[in-house]
């Protein structure tokens, strides 16, 4: 704080004081002239009612005396006057910077137990999905969903199934969540124009037993060579690309004629962020591990987690 803000406030502060202080004392000690019968004179009402003069009752002046003492003796003990510190050297940046290390250190306690443990061991503690899911929800929800359903209008896939872009198994969801992944699905409708991709999205809808047009997919059917380099010529996907099956009834961003019409024509760009900077990845598997069980309906394993309750953790 410069020397003119400080001078400032520590002027503002004497002023403030002073002046209810002064007015504190004055009220106290102040005659106001009376009547006879105790008034001021002052009527309202034509008379009924009257303005009456009493002292100010011995507790309130007590009390009053008290807090002006006590705004004394903590300008005097913490920071409020201007530049100066105070007696006692407090400030709220050392506060803060003590909580934030109490905080850290019950985290460390919490998470340490998890640590060395695969994602399917995890998930059958009722503790770490406990952890997990408070963490997905302060994290992840925002995409994902509350109960990680996703959120087709933005390509965020849902997580509470068996379907998986990259693999459903407690390593790869781990992986996902520390470095992220990107997916790319080129645009084909330069390459095949408006009539060839209306078709090919008719066949790959056939693919998963969806209402299609017979005629238009069995013309799109020879389009989609070009896409079996990624989707596999059956078009069951290929986890090490992040090409979904398109054969079941899930789909990223929508399975109707249009949604698919839209994706063949113009493609898609999915981005999941890496969460390793953020989370660490104590943290992420406990994410990891919640995201895992709901996949997979693991029960809790109740031996595990009362050992774990009767740990204190």
């Amino acid at each position: 704080m410069s020397p003119f803000w400080s001078t400032w406030i520590q002027f503002l502060v004497v002023l403030n004081l002073g002046i209810t202080l002064f007015l504190f004392i004055w009220a106290i000690r102040v005659r106001i002239p009376t009547k006879r019968d105790g008034t001021t004179g002052h009527v309202w009402a034509h008379g009924v009612l009257r303005e009456g003069v009493r002292k100010l009752p011995l507790w309130w002046v007590l009390f009053s005396a008290a807090m002006f003492g006590w705004g004394f003796i903590y300008l005097a003990l913490y920071p409020g006057f201007g530049s100066f510190q105070g007696l006692l050297g407090w400030t709220s940046q050392d506060e803060l910077r003590a909580e934030v290390a109490a905080n850290e250190a019950r985290l460390q306690a919490a998470i340490e137990p998890m640590r060395g443990r695969s994602v399917e061991e995890l998930a059958r503690h009722a503790f770490f999905r406990q952890t997990g899911r408070r963490l997905f929800l302060d994290n992840c929800a925002a995409c994902h969903g509350r109960a990680a359903q996703g959120q087709p209008a933005i390509g965020a896939p849902a997580l509470n199934d068996d379907v998986w872009l990259y693999g459903g198994d407690g390593a790869t969801i781990l992986a996902s969540i520390l470095d992220g992944r990107g997916g790319v699905m080129a645009p084909f409708g330069a390459v095949f124009g408006e009539e060839g991709v209306t078709n090919l999205a008719h066949y790959v809808l056939s693919l998963s037993g969806a209402p299609h047009d017979e005629a238009k997919a069995a013309a799109g059917r020879p389009l989609f060579a070009t896409c079996a380099a990624c989707h596999g010529p059956q078009g069951k996907g290929n986890p090490a690309l992040g090409a979904p099956n398109l054969t079941d009834d899930v789909w990223l961003y929508g399975g109707d004629l249009a949604t698919v019409t839209e994706t063949i024509r113009d493609g898609r760009s999915g981005k999941m962020p890496a969460w390793r900077g953020r989370l660490g990845e104590d943290e992420a598997r406990a994410v990891a591990a919640w995201v895992y069980a709901q996949a997979n309906d693991v029960e809790p394993d109740r031996v595990a987690s009362a050992s774990r309750a009767a740990e204190g953790d």
